[in-house]
């Protein structure tokens, strides 16, 4: 375990001493600050023009916009921040020495995963104090739960295409080609509900069953089911023990 938490660390010292971590961060809370304002302006345009009382804060601003805008985001944003992970390693030829260590490949895999989690766990943070902060500025009784269950699917989103874009990073050596490859994975898993909807379809619960969204949606919405976690938590798994094979192939 230690060895995890030292490349961990190790990891998440490199992300964040890169100025493209900072950069992220900084631009992400630009744009949802900027969302974050017009939603407030449009919420409270809405109560004065006697909107839906059954509409409160936390679907309005939190849910809608803290929790549901940022997955398109960091769609776009993960594959950056992915790509060096194995693929820089590769091309300075530290990747030799890595997989000569006495590292495990398991911990070396884990390591690396929970350093880009470092970063993941940064944003959901602000996120989550930027929605806290509407506790004192309005009389409207926040949801709790639903916030915390909207953060939990945003976070195990976030873990999940982390995951992707490390099996993606093994694959090449080239950080940019990792980028776009990442991006076109997420993306197809991201649509592949698309066929549930086509008439005629066979097997429409399996392609929407398949899709990150769906499972997001009802944590959004503040349903908390133990299958939508289960399922981030086997896709993670899934690329995680994938990277590993990978890895193993290139040390044999």
């Amino acid at each position: 375990m230690s060895s995890v938490l030292t490349v961990a660390r190790t990891e998440s010292r490199r992300i964040f001493v890169s100025p493209l971590a900072w950069t992220v961060l900084a631009a992400l809370q630009l744009v949802l600050g900027f969302v974050f304002w017009i939603s407030l302006l449009g919420f409270a345009k809405s109560q004065m023009f006697g909107g839906d009382e059954n509409v409160g804060v936390t679907d309005y601003i939190v849910s809608g916009t803290l929790v549901g805008f940022p997955p398109i985001v960091m769609l776009l944003i993960m594959p950056l921040l992915t790509m060096r992970l194995l693929a820089d390693e590769r091309r300075s030829g530290t990747i030799t020495l890595l997989l000569s260590s006495p590292l495990s490949l398991t911990e070396l895999v884990l390591g690396k995963f929970l350093g880009v989690l470092s970063f993941v766990a940064a944003v959901i943070f602000l996120l989550a104090l930027m929605a806290f902060s509407l506790e004192p500025a309005t009389h409207y009784m926040l949801d709790t739960g639903r916030i915390v269950a909207g953060l939990l699917g945003l976070f195990l989103m976030l873990s999940a295409f982390a995951a992707a874009g490390l099996f993606v990073s093994s694959l090449t050596r080239e950080p940019v080609i990792a980028a776009v490859l990442s991006l076109v994975l997420l993306l197809m898993v991201w649509l592949i509900q698309i066929p549930a909807n086509i008439e005629g379809m066979p097997l429409p619960e399996l392609w929407k069953y398949l899709a990150l969204m769906s499972h997001f949606e009802s944590l959004r919405r503040g349903v908390f089911n133990s299958a939508d976690v289960a399922y981030y938590l086997l896709f993670i798994a899934l690329f995680l023990w994938a990277t590993v094979q990978r890895l193993d192939i290139e040390r044999s």
